[in-house]
């Protein structure tokens, strides 16, 4: 059966964004790069919520046509055009992404029906949205977090409005020498 991956770059405080939505303080190298695509090997289909599918949607596809890509953002854009994507969002009435469905409903019946289909992994990309109603739905069956050396003191929380407990077992930590330290969890059941 598949799994719902959390792939979060969070700060030392917990959040996913700053303030107005910024990332410029992921400490994002050549070796956080490689960790990355190790998570990327894992994934059957990338799941997105509304904000995260909008920049994501405008930003990768124009990565094939920019002759000023790198050979790695113009490898990544076409897995990223491929693979079957899923959104999820209760206002928007249609995507138009090549290779993308659109669930608006019964989230937690049609992930699960999802998990069921034979293949790679579900994996939540930022989307801190979605991942607030995965969490309140125990949709999440493990969390791969890159904490970043930095407190942001205000932000877009990963862990917002989060009332029930959750028990997790550590997976694996691997630390970066920018500083990041990655861990993985699995939610016990």
């Amino acid at each position: 059966m598949r799994k719902v991956v959390l792939f979060m770059h969070i700060s030392l405080d917990g959040f996913a964004a700053g303030p107005n939505g910024e990332l410029d303080w992921i400490s994002y190298d050549q070796e956080l790069e490689k960790y990355a695509e190790e998570v990327v090997s894992t994934v059957g289909s990338p799941l997105y919520g509304r904000v995260t599918y909008k920049m994501m949607e405008s930003y990768w596809p124009t990565v094939l046509t920019n002759p000023d890509s790198t050979k790695h953002d113009r490898e990544h854009a076409q897995w990223i055009e491929n693979i079957p994507k899923i959104v999820f969002s209760k206002t928007l009435d249609k995507v138009e992404w090549h290779n993308t469905r659109l669930i608006k409903d019964n989230i937690a019946e049609e992930v699960m029906k999802l998990k069921q289909q034979p293949g790679k992994d579900l994996v939540i990309f930022g989307s801190p949205g979605l991942t607030h109603s995965f969490m309140a739905l125990d949709l999440i069956d493990e969390y791969r977090l890159t904490v970043n050396p930095v407190i942001l003191g205000r932000g877009m929380p990963v862990f917002k409005d989060f009332k029930d407990r959750s028990d997790l077992k550590l997976l694996n930590t691997k630390t970066f020498g920018s500083g990041v330290v990655a861990l993985h969890y699995e939610t016990k059941r």
